[in-house]
Parts: structure tokens; C-alpha cells; sequence
């Protein structure tokens, strides 16, 4: 046996050992993330199924509770989704995103404005259509009874309360810009 050979044959006993590299699977099943067909840590791509699920994924996940870890995209369909960061569209009753979320949040299910609460801690890029809809940032369109952007780059909220952070001034900046806090329609761009 030739040193690559050698090198060859201890590299995958290393790997083997340490576990190699993640795994990936097509379909998920779980009844809790630690009660499911695979580890939390496995990561799906393909469809989940839950009454409480948590992967990182690039999957459809219809569930209760769906819950998206690390970098995530997919449809997420159920009453309460979650992530760290996620692109696609979850649409439940409730919608979480704890890093960035690019896409839509709120959904068609659930009536006219979707969810009833949408909210990004990091930047939401895309829609967010619900009863109350938050956001660390934004760049997009939020539509609902409450709209908040901590702050905007571009964007437009159409709503009873529309409120944006970085906004200094009313009319200082039209058309660019409306105000902080404007009913039925506030924009930044």
C-alpha cells in the first residue's frame, strides 16, 4: 500500500469515528424533535412531517410545530413555525425568525391577513401579511392590522398602525419617505 492509500484508509476511519460528515435524508417523522425517525441535527431535504419537528432543511415541513435550525428554506405549513434563519415561505398562525427570513411570512390559510403575528428578530426581506407583523429590518411589504420595522431600507406597510424606527421626521423626506408612524399606508424608499 502507497502513502496516499494509507492516508486514504486513516482519513475515512477519522471521519467514521467523528461521525464524517452530516447527514442528509429525504423525510422526516416526529412526534417531539428527540422523539423523531432522525436527530435534530440531520438535516432534511425532502418533506417533514410533525406534530413537533426541528431540522435544518430544505424541505416542506407541515407539522403543529415546525421548526427550522441553522440556514433553512422551504414551505413551512402549520400553527406556530420557528427559525434561525430561513428563506421561503412559512405560513402559520404564528411565524418566528430569529436571524434573517427572505420570503413570505403569514400566509394564505388562515383569512384575508394570514397569521395573526409575524415576526423577524434580523432582517425580513419579502411579505409579511398577518394580524400583527414586527421586523429588526426590513426590505419589502408588510400588510396587516399592526406593521413595525425597527428600521426600513426599502419598503411599504399598508395597515391601521404603520410604524417605522428610522424615519426621523413627518414629510421631511417626501416622497422618498413618510413619517414614523402613519395610519393606513407608510413608506421608505
Amino acid at each position: 500500500m502507497n502513502l496516499a492509500d494509507t492516508l486514504s484508509v486513516w482519513l475515512a476511519g477519522v471521519l467514521a469515528a467523528g461521525g464524517g460528515w452530516a447527514q442528509t435524508e429525504s423525510f422526516q417523522a416526529s412526534l417531539t424533535p428527540d422523539h423523531a425517525l432522525h436527530h435534530r441535527d440531520t438535516r432534511i431535504e425532502g418533506l417533514t412531517l410533525s406534530i413537533w419537528g426541528e431540522n435544518p432543511q430544505t424541505a416542506v415541513s407541515i407539522g403543529l410545530v415546525n421548526g427550522a435550525s441553522g440556514e433553512s428554506k422551504g414551505l413551512s405549513l402549520g400553527l406556530m413555525n420557528y427559525s434561525e434563519s430561513y428563506a421561503g415561505a412559512q405560513w402559520a398562525v404564528a411565524n418566528f425568525a430569529q436571524g434573517d427570513f427572505h420570503g413570505w411570512q403569514g400566509g394564505p390559510v388562515f383569512g384575508l391577513l394570514g397569521s395573526v403575528l409575524n415576526y423577524t428578530e434580523g432582517t425580513m426581506s419579502g411579505l409579511q401579511t398577518g394580524f400583527i407583523n414586527l421586523t429588526g429590518g426590513m426590505s419589502g411589504v408588510q400588510i396587516g392590522l399592526i406593521n413595525y420595522a425597527q428600521r426600513c431600507d426599502t419598503g411599504l406597510q399598508i395597515g391601521f398602525v404603520n410604524l417605522i424606527g428610522n424615519t426621523e421626521g413627518w414629510f421631511r423626506d417626501f416622497p422618498n419617505e413618510v413619517a414614523p408612524g402613519m395610519i393606513l399606508a407608510n413608506w421608505r424608499f
